[in-house]
């Protein structure tokens, strides 16, 4: 497993290293490259979603329509005195509603797929050369690694796609999508 890994990032280095090799100084190269992979792992995980969420939109509605309905229903027979219609009816909302949050937690986790793979590479180039950090964070420790300098380049990243998101072509209609979804 482990050789396929070698192999893989093997196969993608050429193409990620371009971005390193940008300006010629190494850490305006260093910042430009990983927020370029970055932003690449942000791409794949948004594209997995929005697939993800195309493919599963039938079920998803179906719970939504579900918890409306069984709330709908409860409400009914609460403000009609049946207590027990009332327990059962909203016990089955809150079952739906319990299956729709925890899908959604799960559509959530596909856009993180691509950062241990974008840290995998980066461990390939970068494992073993340390950073040295500044005061006040220099009284915790001299230097860091490139995980240190890659999760706040991803949040970067993350925020300048959500920006973007509405002007790209594909990304363009799935922010519409959820929008509506949402509203």
């Amino acid at each position: 497993m482990v050789k396929g890994f070698d192999q893989f990032y093997h196969a993608i280095d050429s193409y990620i290293i371009f971005f390193y090799r940008v300006t010629g100084i190494g850490m305006v190269d260093y910042m430009a490259g990983t927020f370029c992979l970055s932003l690449i792992a942000v791409l794949l995980g948004e594209l997995t979603i929005s697939l993800a969420l195309r493919v599963n939109a039938p079920y998803l509605s179906g719970l939504s329509q579900r918890k409306k309905e069984k709330e709908t229903l409860s409400i009914k027979a609460y403000e009609t005195g049946d207590m027990a219609g009332y327990k059962a009816l909203n016990k089955e909302a809150t079952d739906a509603w319990g299956r729709q949050f925890f899908a959604m937690m799960a559509h959530s986790a596909a856009i993180l797929w691509p950062v241990p793979f974008a840290l995998g590479w980066m461990q390939t180039r970068f494992a073993g050369i340390d950073f040295p950090i500044a005061f006040p964070f220099s009284l915790v420790t001299d230097s860091v690694g490139y995980t240190f300098s890659f999760f706040p380049i991803y949040v970067l990243a993350r925020i300048v796609f959500g920006k973007l998101r509405p002007h790209l072509p594909y990304f363009a209609s799935v922010h519409r999508h959820l929008t509506q979804v949402s509203a």
